[in-house]
């Protein structure tokens, strides 16, 4: 029985805690995302097992989905190695070939490396006029500093330019500024140290900085400080002004630069609920936003799904799985349902 069978019934407490006995083992993920690394991983049996599934008599896609969504990406990878040397085929284009539309898109999107699904995401984003404010705030500023370093090196690897050189020529005014801060990763670390007087710096300099030529003191701001510190100084903000920093941010900015701005103060209050607004949007398209569902739950499986799951359930009074089984139609319903796992009830 796969995982997402098994785990259909559970609630988000229930899951959390029926995880939390594997938090100690070297073999387990955390306990806040929803895919972990399977402990009875074989490689040699799902190897055989990806292989019936696209040479038996007709593609079974549930096979297929069964093991790609139950396996980390290390796993993973280390199954694609294995399909290779045992049958001296690229498991990425057999499937390839056996599959197609939406479905084809997420098996392609788990079998790459992280830092190559987010360069790829990003260059896209960066190509298409009005998805740099979105998809690339979305990569720049929620990946770890050793993840977006990957993710930068990747891009070069991959498309032979620097992310930033695409970023000078694909962008203009504060939106550049703010992306090209973002991409050089230099957001101090949390030190577990309250400097009451830097958030108070902090706080006047934002309100000081609504005439021309200040928008950099907002970039420098909101892309250099540590998280922790910058809810602080949003707390403080309000209490100075009357009103929250993004009320100042929308009268502030327009276009481009205010949107790019606001998602990133979403992401600084609450990185979850940042995610389950972007998936209740993609949701709520006349068609689902595809490349969005599957950007999120694939890049946030192993990190941080359940919390995800548990801000959307509060927010919008319906369970993500439920949102995904009403939304969502043809084969890659199945992969998607299998990443988000289970219902919250």
């Amino acid at each position: 029985m796969s995982v997402t069978s098994e785990k259909m019934g559970l609630s988000l407490t229930q899951e959390i805690l029926s995880y939390l006995g594997l938090a100690n083992k070297t073999a387990a993920w955390g306990t806040l995302g929803t895919l972990r690394t399977f402990l009875s991983f074989s490689v040699d049996k799902d190897v055989q097992r990806l292989l019936r599934a696209i040479t038996g008599q007709g593609v079974d896609r549930t096979a297929i989905v069964d093991v790609l969504t139950n396996r980390s990406r290390e796993q993973r990878q280390l199954i694609a190695q294995a399909f290779q040397e045992r049958t001296q085929q690229d498991l990425l284009k057999s499937l390839q070939a056996a599959l197609s539309g939406h479905l084809e898109g997420i098996v392609v999107a788990l079998l790459q490396p992280a830092a190559r699904l987010d360069a790829r995401e990003l260059r896209t984003a960066l190509k298409d006029s009005g998805a740099a404010e979105d998809v690339g705030v979305e990569i720049l500023a929620t990946r770890t500093p050793p993840q977006l370093q990957e993710c930068l090196a990747a891009y070069k690897h991959d498309f032979q330019v620097e992310a930033e050189e695409d970023i000078k020529s694909e962008t203009s005014g504060t939106l550049q500024d703010l992306l090209l801060a973002l991409a050089k990763g230099g957001r101090e670390s949390y030190s577990e140290i309250i400097d009451y007087n830097l958030a108070e710096q902090d706080v006047q300099a934002l309100k000081q900085a609504e005439g021309p030529s200040t928008e950099g003191t907002w970039v420098l701001i909101l892309t250099q400080r540590n998280p922790e510190h910058l809810v602080r100084v949003f707390d403080q903000y309000q209490r100075r002004t009357g009103h929250e920093l993004e009320h100042t941010v929308r009268n502030r900015f327009h276009g481009d630069a205010q949107r790019a701005l606001l998602s990133l103060a979403s992401v600084i209050r609450n990185t979850a609920l940042y995610f389950a607004h972007k998936l209740h949007q993609a949701l709520q398209e006349t068609e689902p936003n595809y490349q969005a569902l599957m950007r999120i739950l694939i890049s946030r499986s192993e990190t941080d799904l359940l919390s995800i799951r548990a801000e959307f359930k509060r927010k919008f009074g319906k369970s993500l799985y439920s949102s995904l089984q009403d939304a969502v139609k043809g084969d890659c319903r199945l992969a998607l349902l299998a990443l988000c796992r289970a219902e919250d009830l």
